[in-house]
């Protein structure tokens, strides 16, 4: 199975910074605050067209409403859920798309891109290991990647460094993370975050990572703003906005086409 969209076009040269905007679905039925799955679809279609109307380069769509969530293996239905969402989505859009299965099922997630032809997943812990909310989350870079072979799948993996909302199990240098994750775990792109969503990373972390590994993507995953954009702009190779984008900057609002416009023409003039 081969991915509809060449994920190169979004990473387009050195000089371009990608944004992919979130589409945080709203509780999958089976979740604690579980909404019907047609109001779940008709939100994420209509957040997707906001973006897309912004002008916004890619799509990430995420389980963002099932919380609690499960540290790894989700149920078949958010499976089927999300793939209907996800093929909906490329269907109006035309836009690069990539899911995010949460907590960390990236079987799932790769199951999801494969199947729809989307570009990329995001692994929230690739390798390694971290404490969470959810207890102790591992990676499972060599299932991840074996099962990409498996589906002969051309899907990217994003994987994020040392993920907000959690910590590593001992203190571990942010660089030494970041060379197992693409040189023992083979990911494409990594994603640098803040401790929680909607707080940025140190601009300085980025600054080192475009040291230690030149020519690797590097995003930003959390906190991005119009405020801040420009500080980051040179350190990476795009940003993962979600809170921001929303009415009022608030994560559980709509996407404001507006507020996403208004990014883009920040980072496209500079």
């Amino acid at each position: 199975m081969q991915g509809r969209v060449d994920m190169t076009q979004v990473f387009a040269s050195n000089e371009r910074f990608a944004l992919v905007g979130v589409v945080h679905l709203l509780p999958l039925p089976g979740s604690p605050r579980a909404r019907h799955f047609a109001e779940v679809r008709d939100r994420a279609l209509r957040d997707a067209e906001a973006y897309a109307r912004g002008g916004i380069d890619a799509l990430l769509v995420e389980n963002f409403g099932d919380v609690p969530f499960r540290k790894d293996a989700v149920e078949p239905h958010v499976v089927a859920a999300m793939t209907l969402v996800v093929d909906a989505i490329q269907r109006a859009t035309g836009l690069p798309v990539g899911v995010n299965v949460l907590r960390n099922d990236a079987r799932a997630a790769l199951a999801i891109a494969a199947m729809t032809g989307a570009g990329f997943i995001r692994v929230n812990v690739h390798v390694g290991a971290m404490l969470t909310d959810q207890g102790i989350v591992e990676g499972r870079a060599d299932e991840t990647l074996r099962y990409r072979t498996m589906l002969g799948a051309t899907v990217q993996i994003w994987a994020d460094v040392l993920v907000k909302h959690a910590v590593p199990l001992a203190p571990v240098p942010l660089e030494e993370v970041a060379r197992d994750t693409v040189e023992r775990g083979l990911a494409d792109a990594l994603i640098v975050t803040g401790p929680a969503t909607g707080r940025p990373p140190d601009p300085a972390e980025l600054a080192r990572l475009g040291q230690v590994l030149p020519g690797v993507p590097v995003l930003v995953g959390s906190g991005v703003t119009a405020e801040n954009v420009r500080r980051f702009v040179s350190l990476a190779s795009g940003a993962i906005v979600g809170t921001w984008a929303k009415v009022d900057g608030l994560v559980h609002n709509p996407v404001d086409e507006h507020r996403v416009r208004a990014l883009v023409n920040i980072v496209r003039g500079l």
